[in-house]
């Protein structure tokens, strides 16, 4: 079922076009990810979704409703969201609990994103992580059916983007339909469903992750040093190999498939051994660059 549905959406202002024609629907239960670099229009995007702001044209339904109407529906977390420096983790949630007819239990919610500790703590006392906690907690208060995620690890450290992982796949465990907003590429893999690839305002692929990688030509590289001279012909014809570069002694062999055993394979055929052996999977930046010819980050 489609819990989102955004048709031709156009956002201009003024001279400056910040959305051009995007169209996609995100299915209930989902993990959507808006995957592009800064200024491409994602937030601009999610903000119209979020009836934040007016679209200069196009539609957009959320459980099949205008976004000002199914404002109920929505929890949103903004990448630009502040709270007063002064202000207590539990009085940010008893007030924003205050917006609801049917909130949600703010104490408990405090409790399940690992705040019930800094009950007490001033946000302006709060670490990077802890004010991300925060900032969902206080959108799933009011009991969305969707959660709109915007920028959510940007700034943290490596241990407190993974924790918010897995609040947000805790979220999705229980139902909520979550856009994610990002320009992390591997954020993006881990846990989103499908995305929506943005570059300049305009959506230039959409699929799950593993799909989108798949398309790239040379979606796996196999990089070694041969215990002996190898010529390119003899890995060339491997029906896996794409392509083969040196740098110096070191072989970088590009495929798909079962590249990494096809190689070794050939190579064990002519007794040469591939030492320092390394394989990479082509990633959402490779597939962006080979659509766009731009890096994500």
């Amino acid at each position: 079922m489609k819990v989102i549905e955004v048709t031709n959406l156009h956002k201009r202002y003024r001279d400056q076009v910040a959305v051009d024609d995007v169209s996609f629907a995100v299915d209930e239960g989902e993990i959507f990810g808006v995957l592009g670099p800064n200024g491409a229009g994602k937030t601009t995007t999610v903000e119209c979704v979020a009836g934040l702001r007016t679209p200069t044209s196009g539609t957009i339904t959320v459980g099949g409703r205008t976004p000002l109407e199914a404002k109920h529906l929505l929890g949103v977390q903004l990448q630009s969201a502040q709270l007063p420096e002064k202000i207590k983790v539990w009085e940010a949630l008893d007030l924003f609990a205050s917006f609801y007819r049917d909130p949600a239990d703010w104490r408990a919610l405090m409790e399940r994103v690992g705040l019930a500790d800094k009950r007490d703590t001033r946000f302006t006392n709060l670490s990077g992580g802890q004010k991300q906690r925060l900032s969902v907690a206080l959108a799933l208060v009011g009991k969305p059916r969707v959660a709109i995620l915007d920028e959510l690890t940007t700034g943290l450290d490596p241990q407190a983007r993974r924790d918010t992982w897995d609040l947000i796949e805790q979220i999705r465990a229980d139902g909520v339909t979550i856009v994610l907003v990002t320009h992390f590429m591997e954020e993006a893999e881990r846990l989103c469903d499908r995305v929506a690839l943005i570059s300049s305002g305009r959506v230039v692929a959409m699929d799950a992750p593993s799909a989108l990688i798949g398309q790239v030509e040379e979606s796996q590289r196999v990089r070694f040093r041969p215990s002996a001279p190898v010529e390119d012909a003899m890995l060339l014809a491997v029906p896996e190999v794409t392509g083969v570069r040196r740098n110096g002694e070191q072989l970088t062999v590009t495929g798909r498939g079962n590249l990494a055993p096809a190689v070794t394979l050939a190579l064990a055929e002519h007794q040469i051994v591939p030492t320092d052996l390394r394989i990479e999977q082509a990633t959402l930046e490779d597939v962006f660059l080979a659509l766009t010819g731009r890096k994500l980050s």
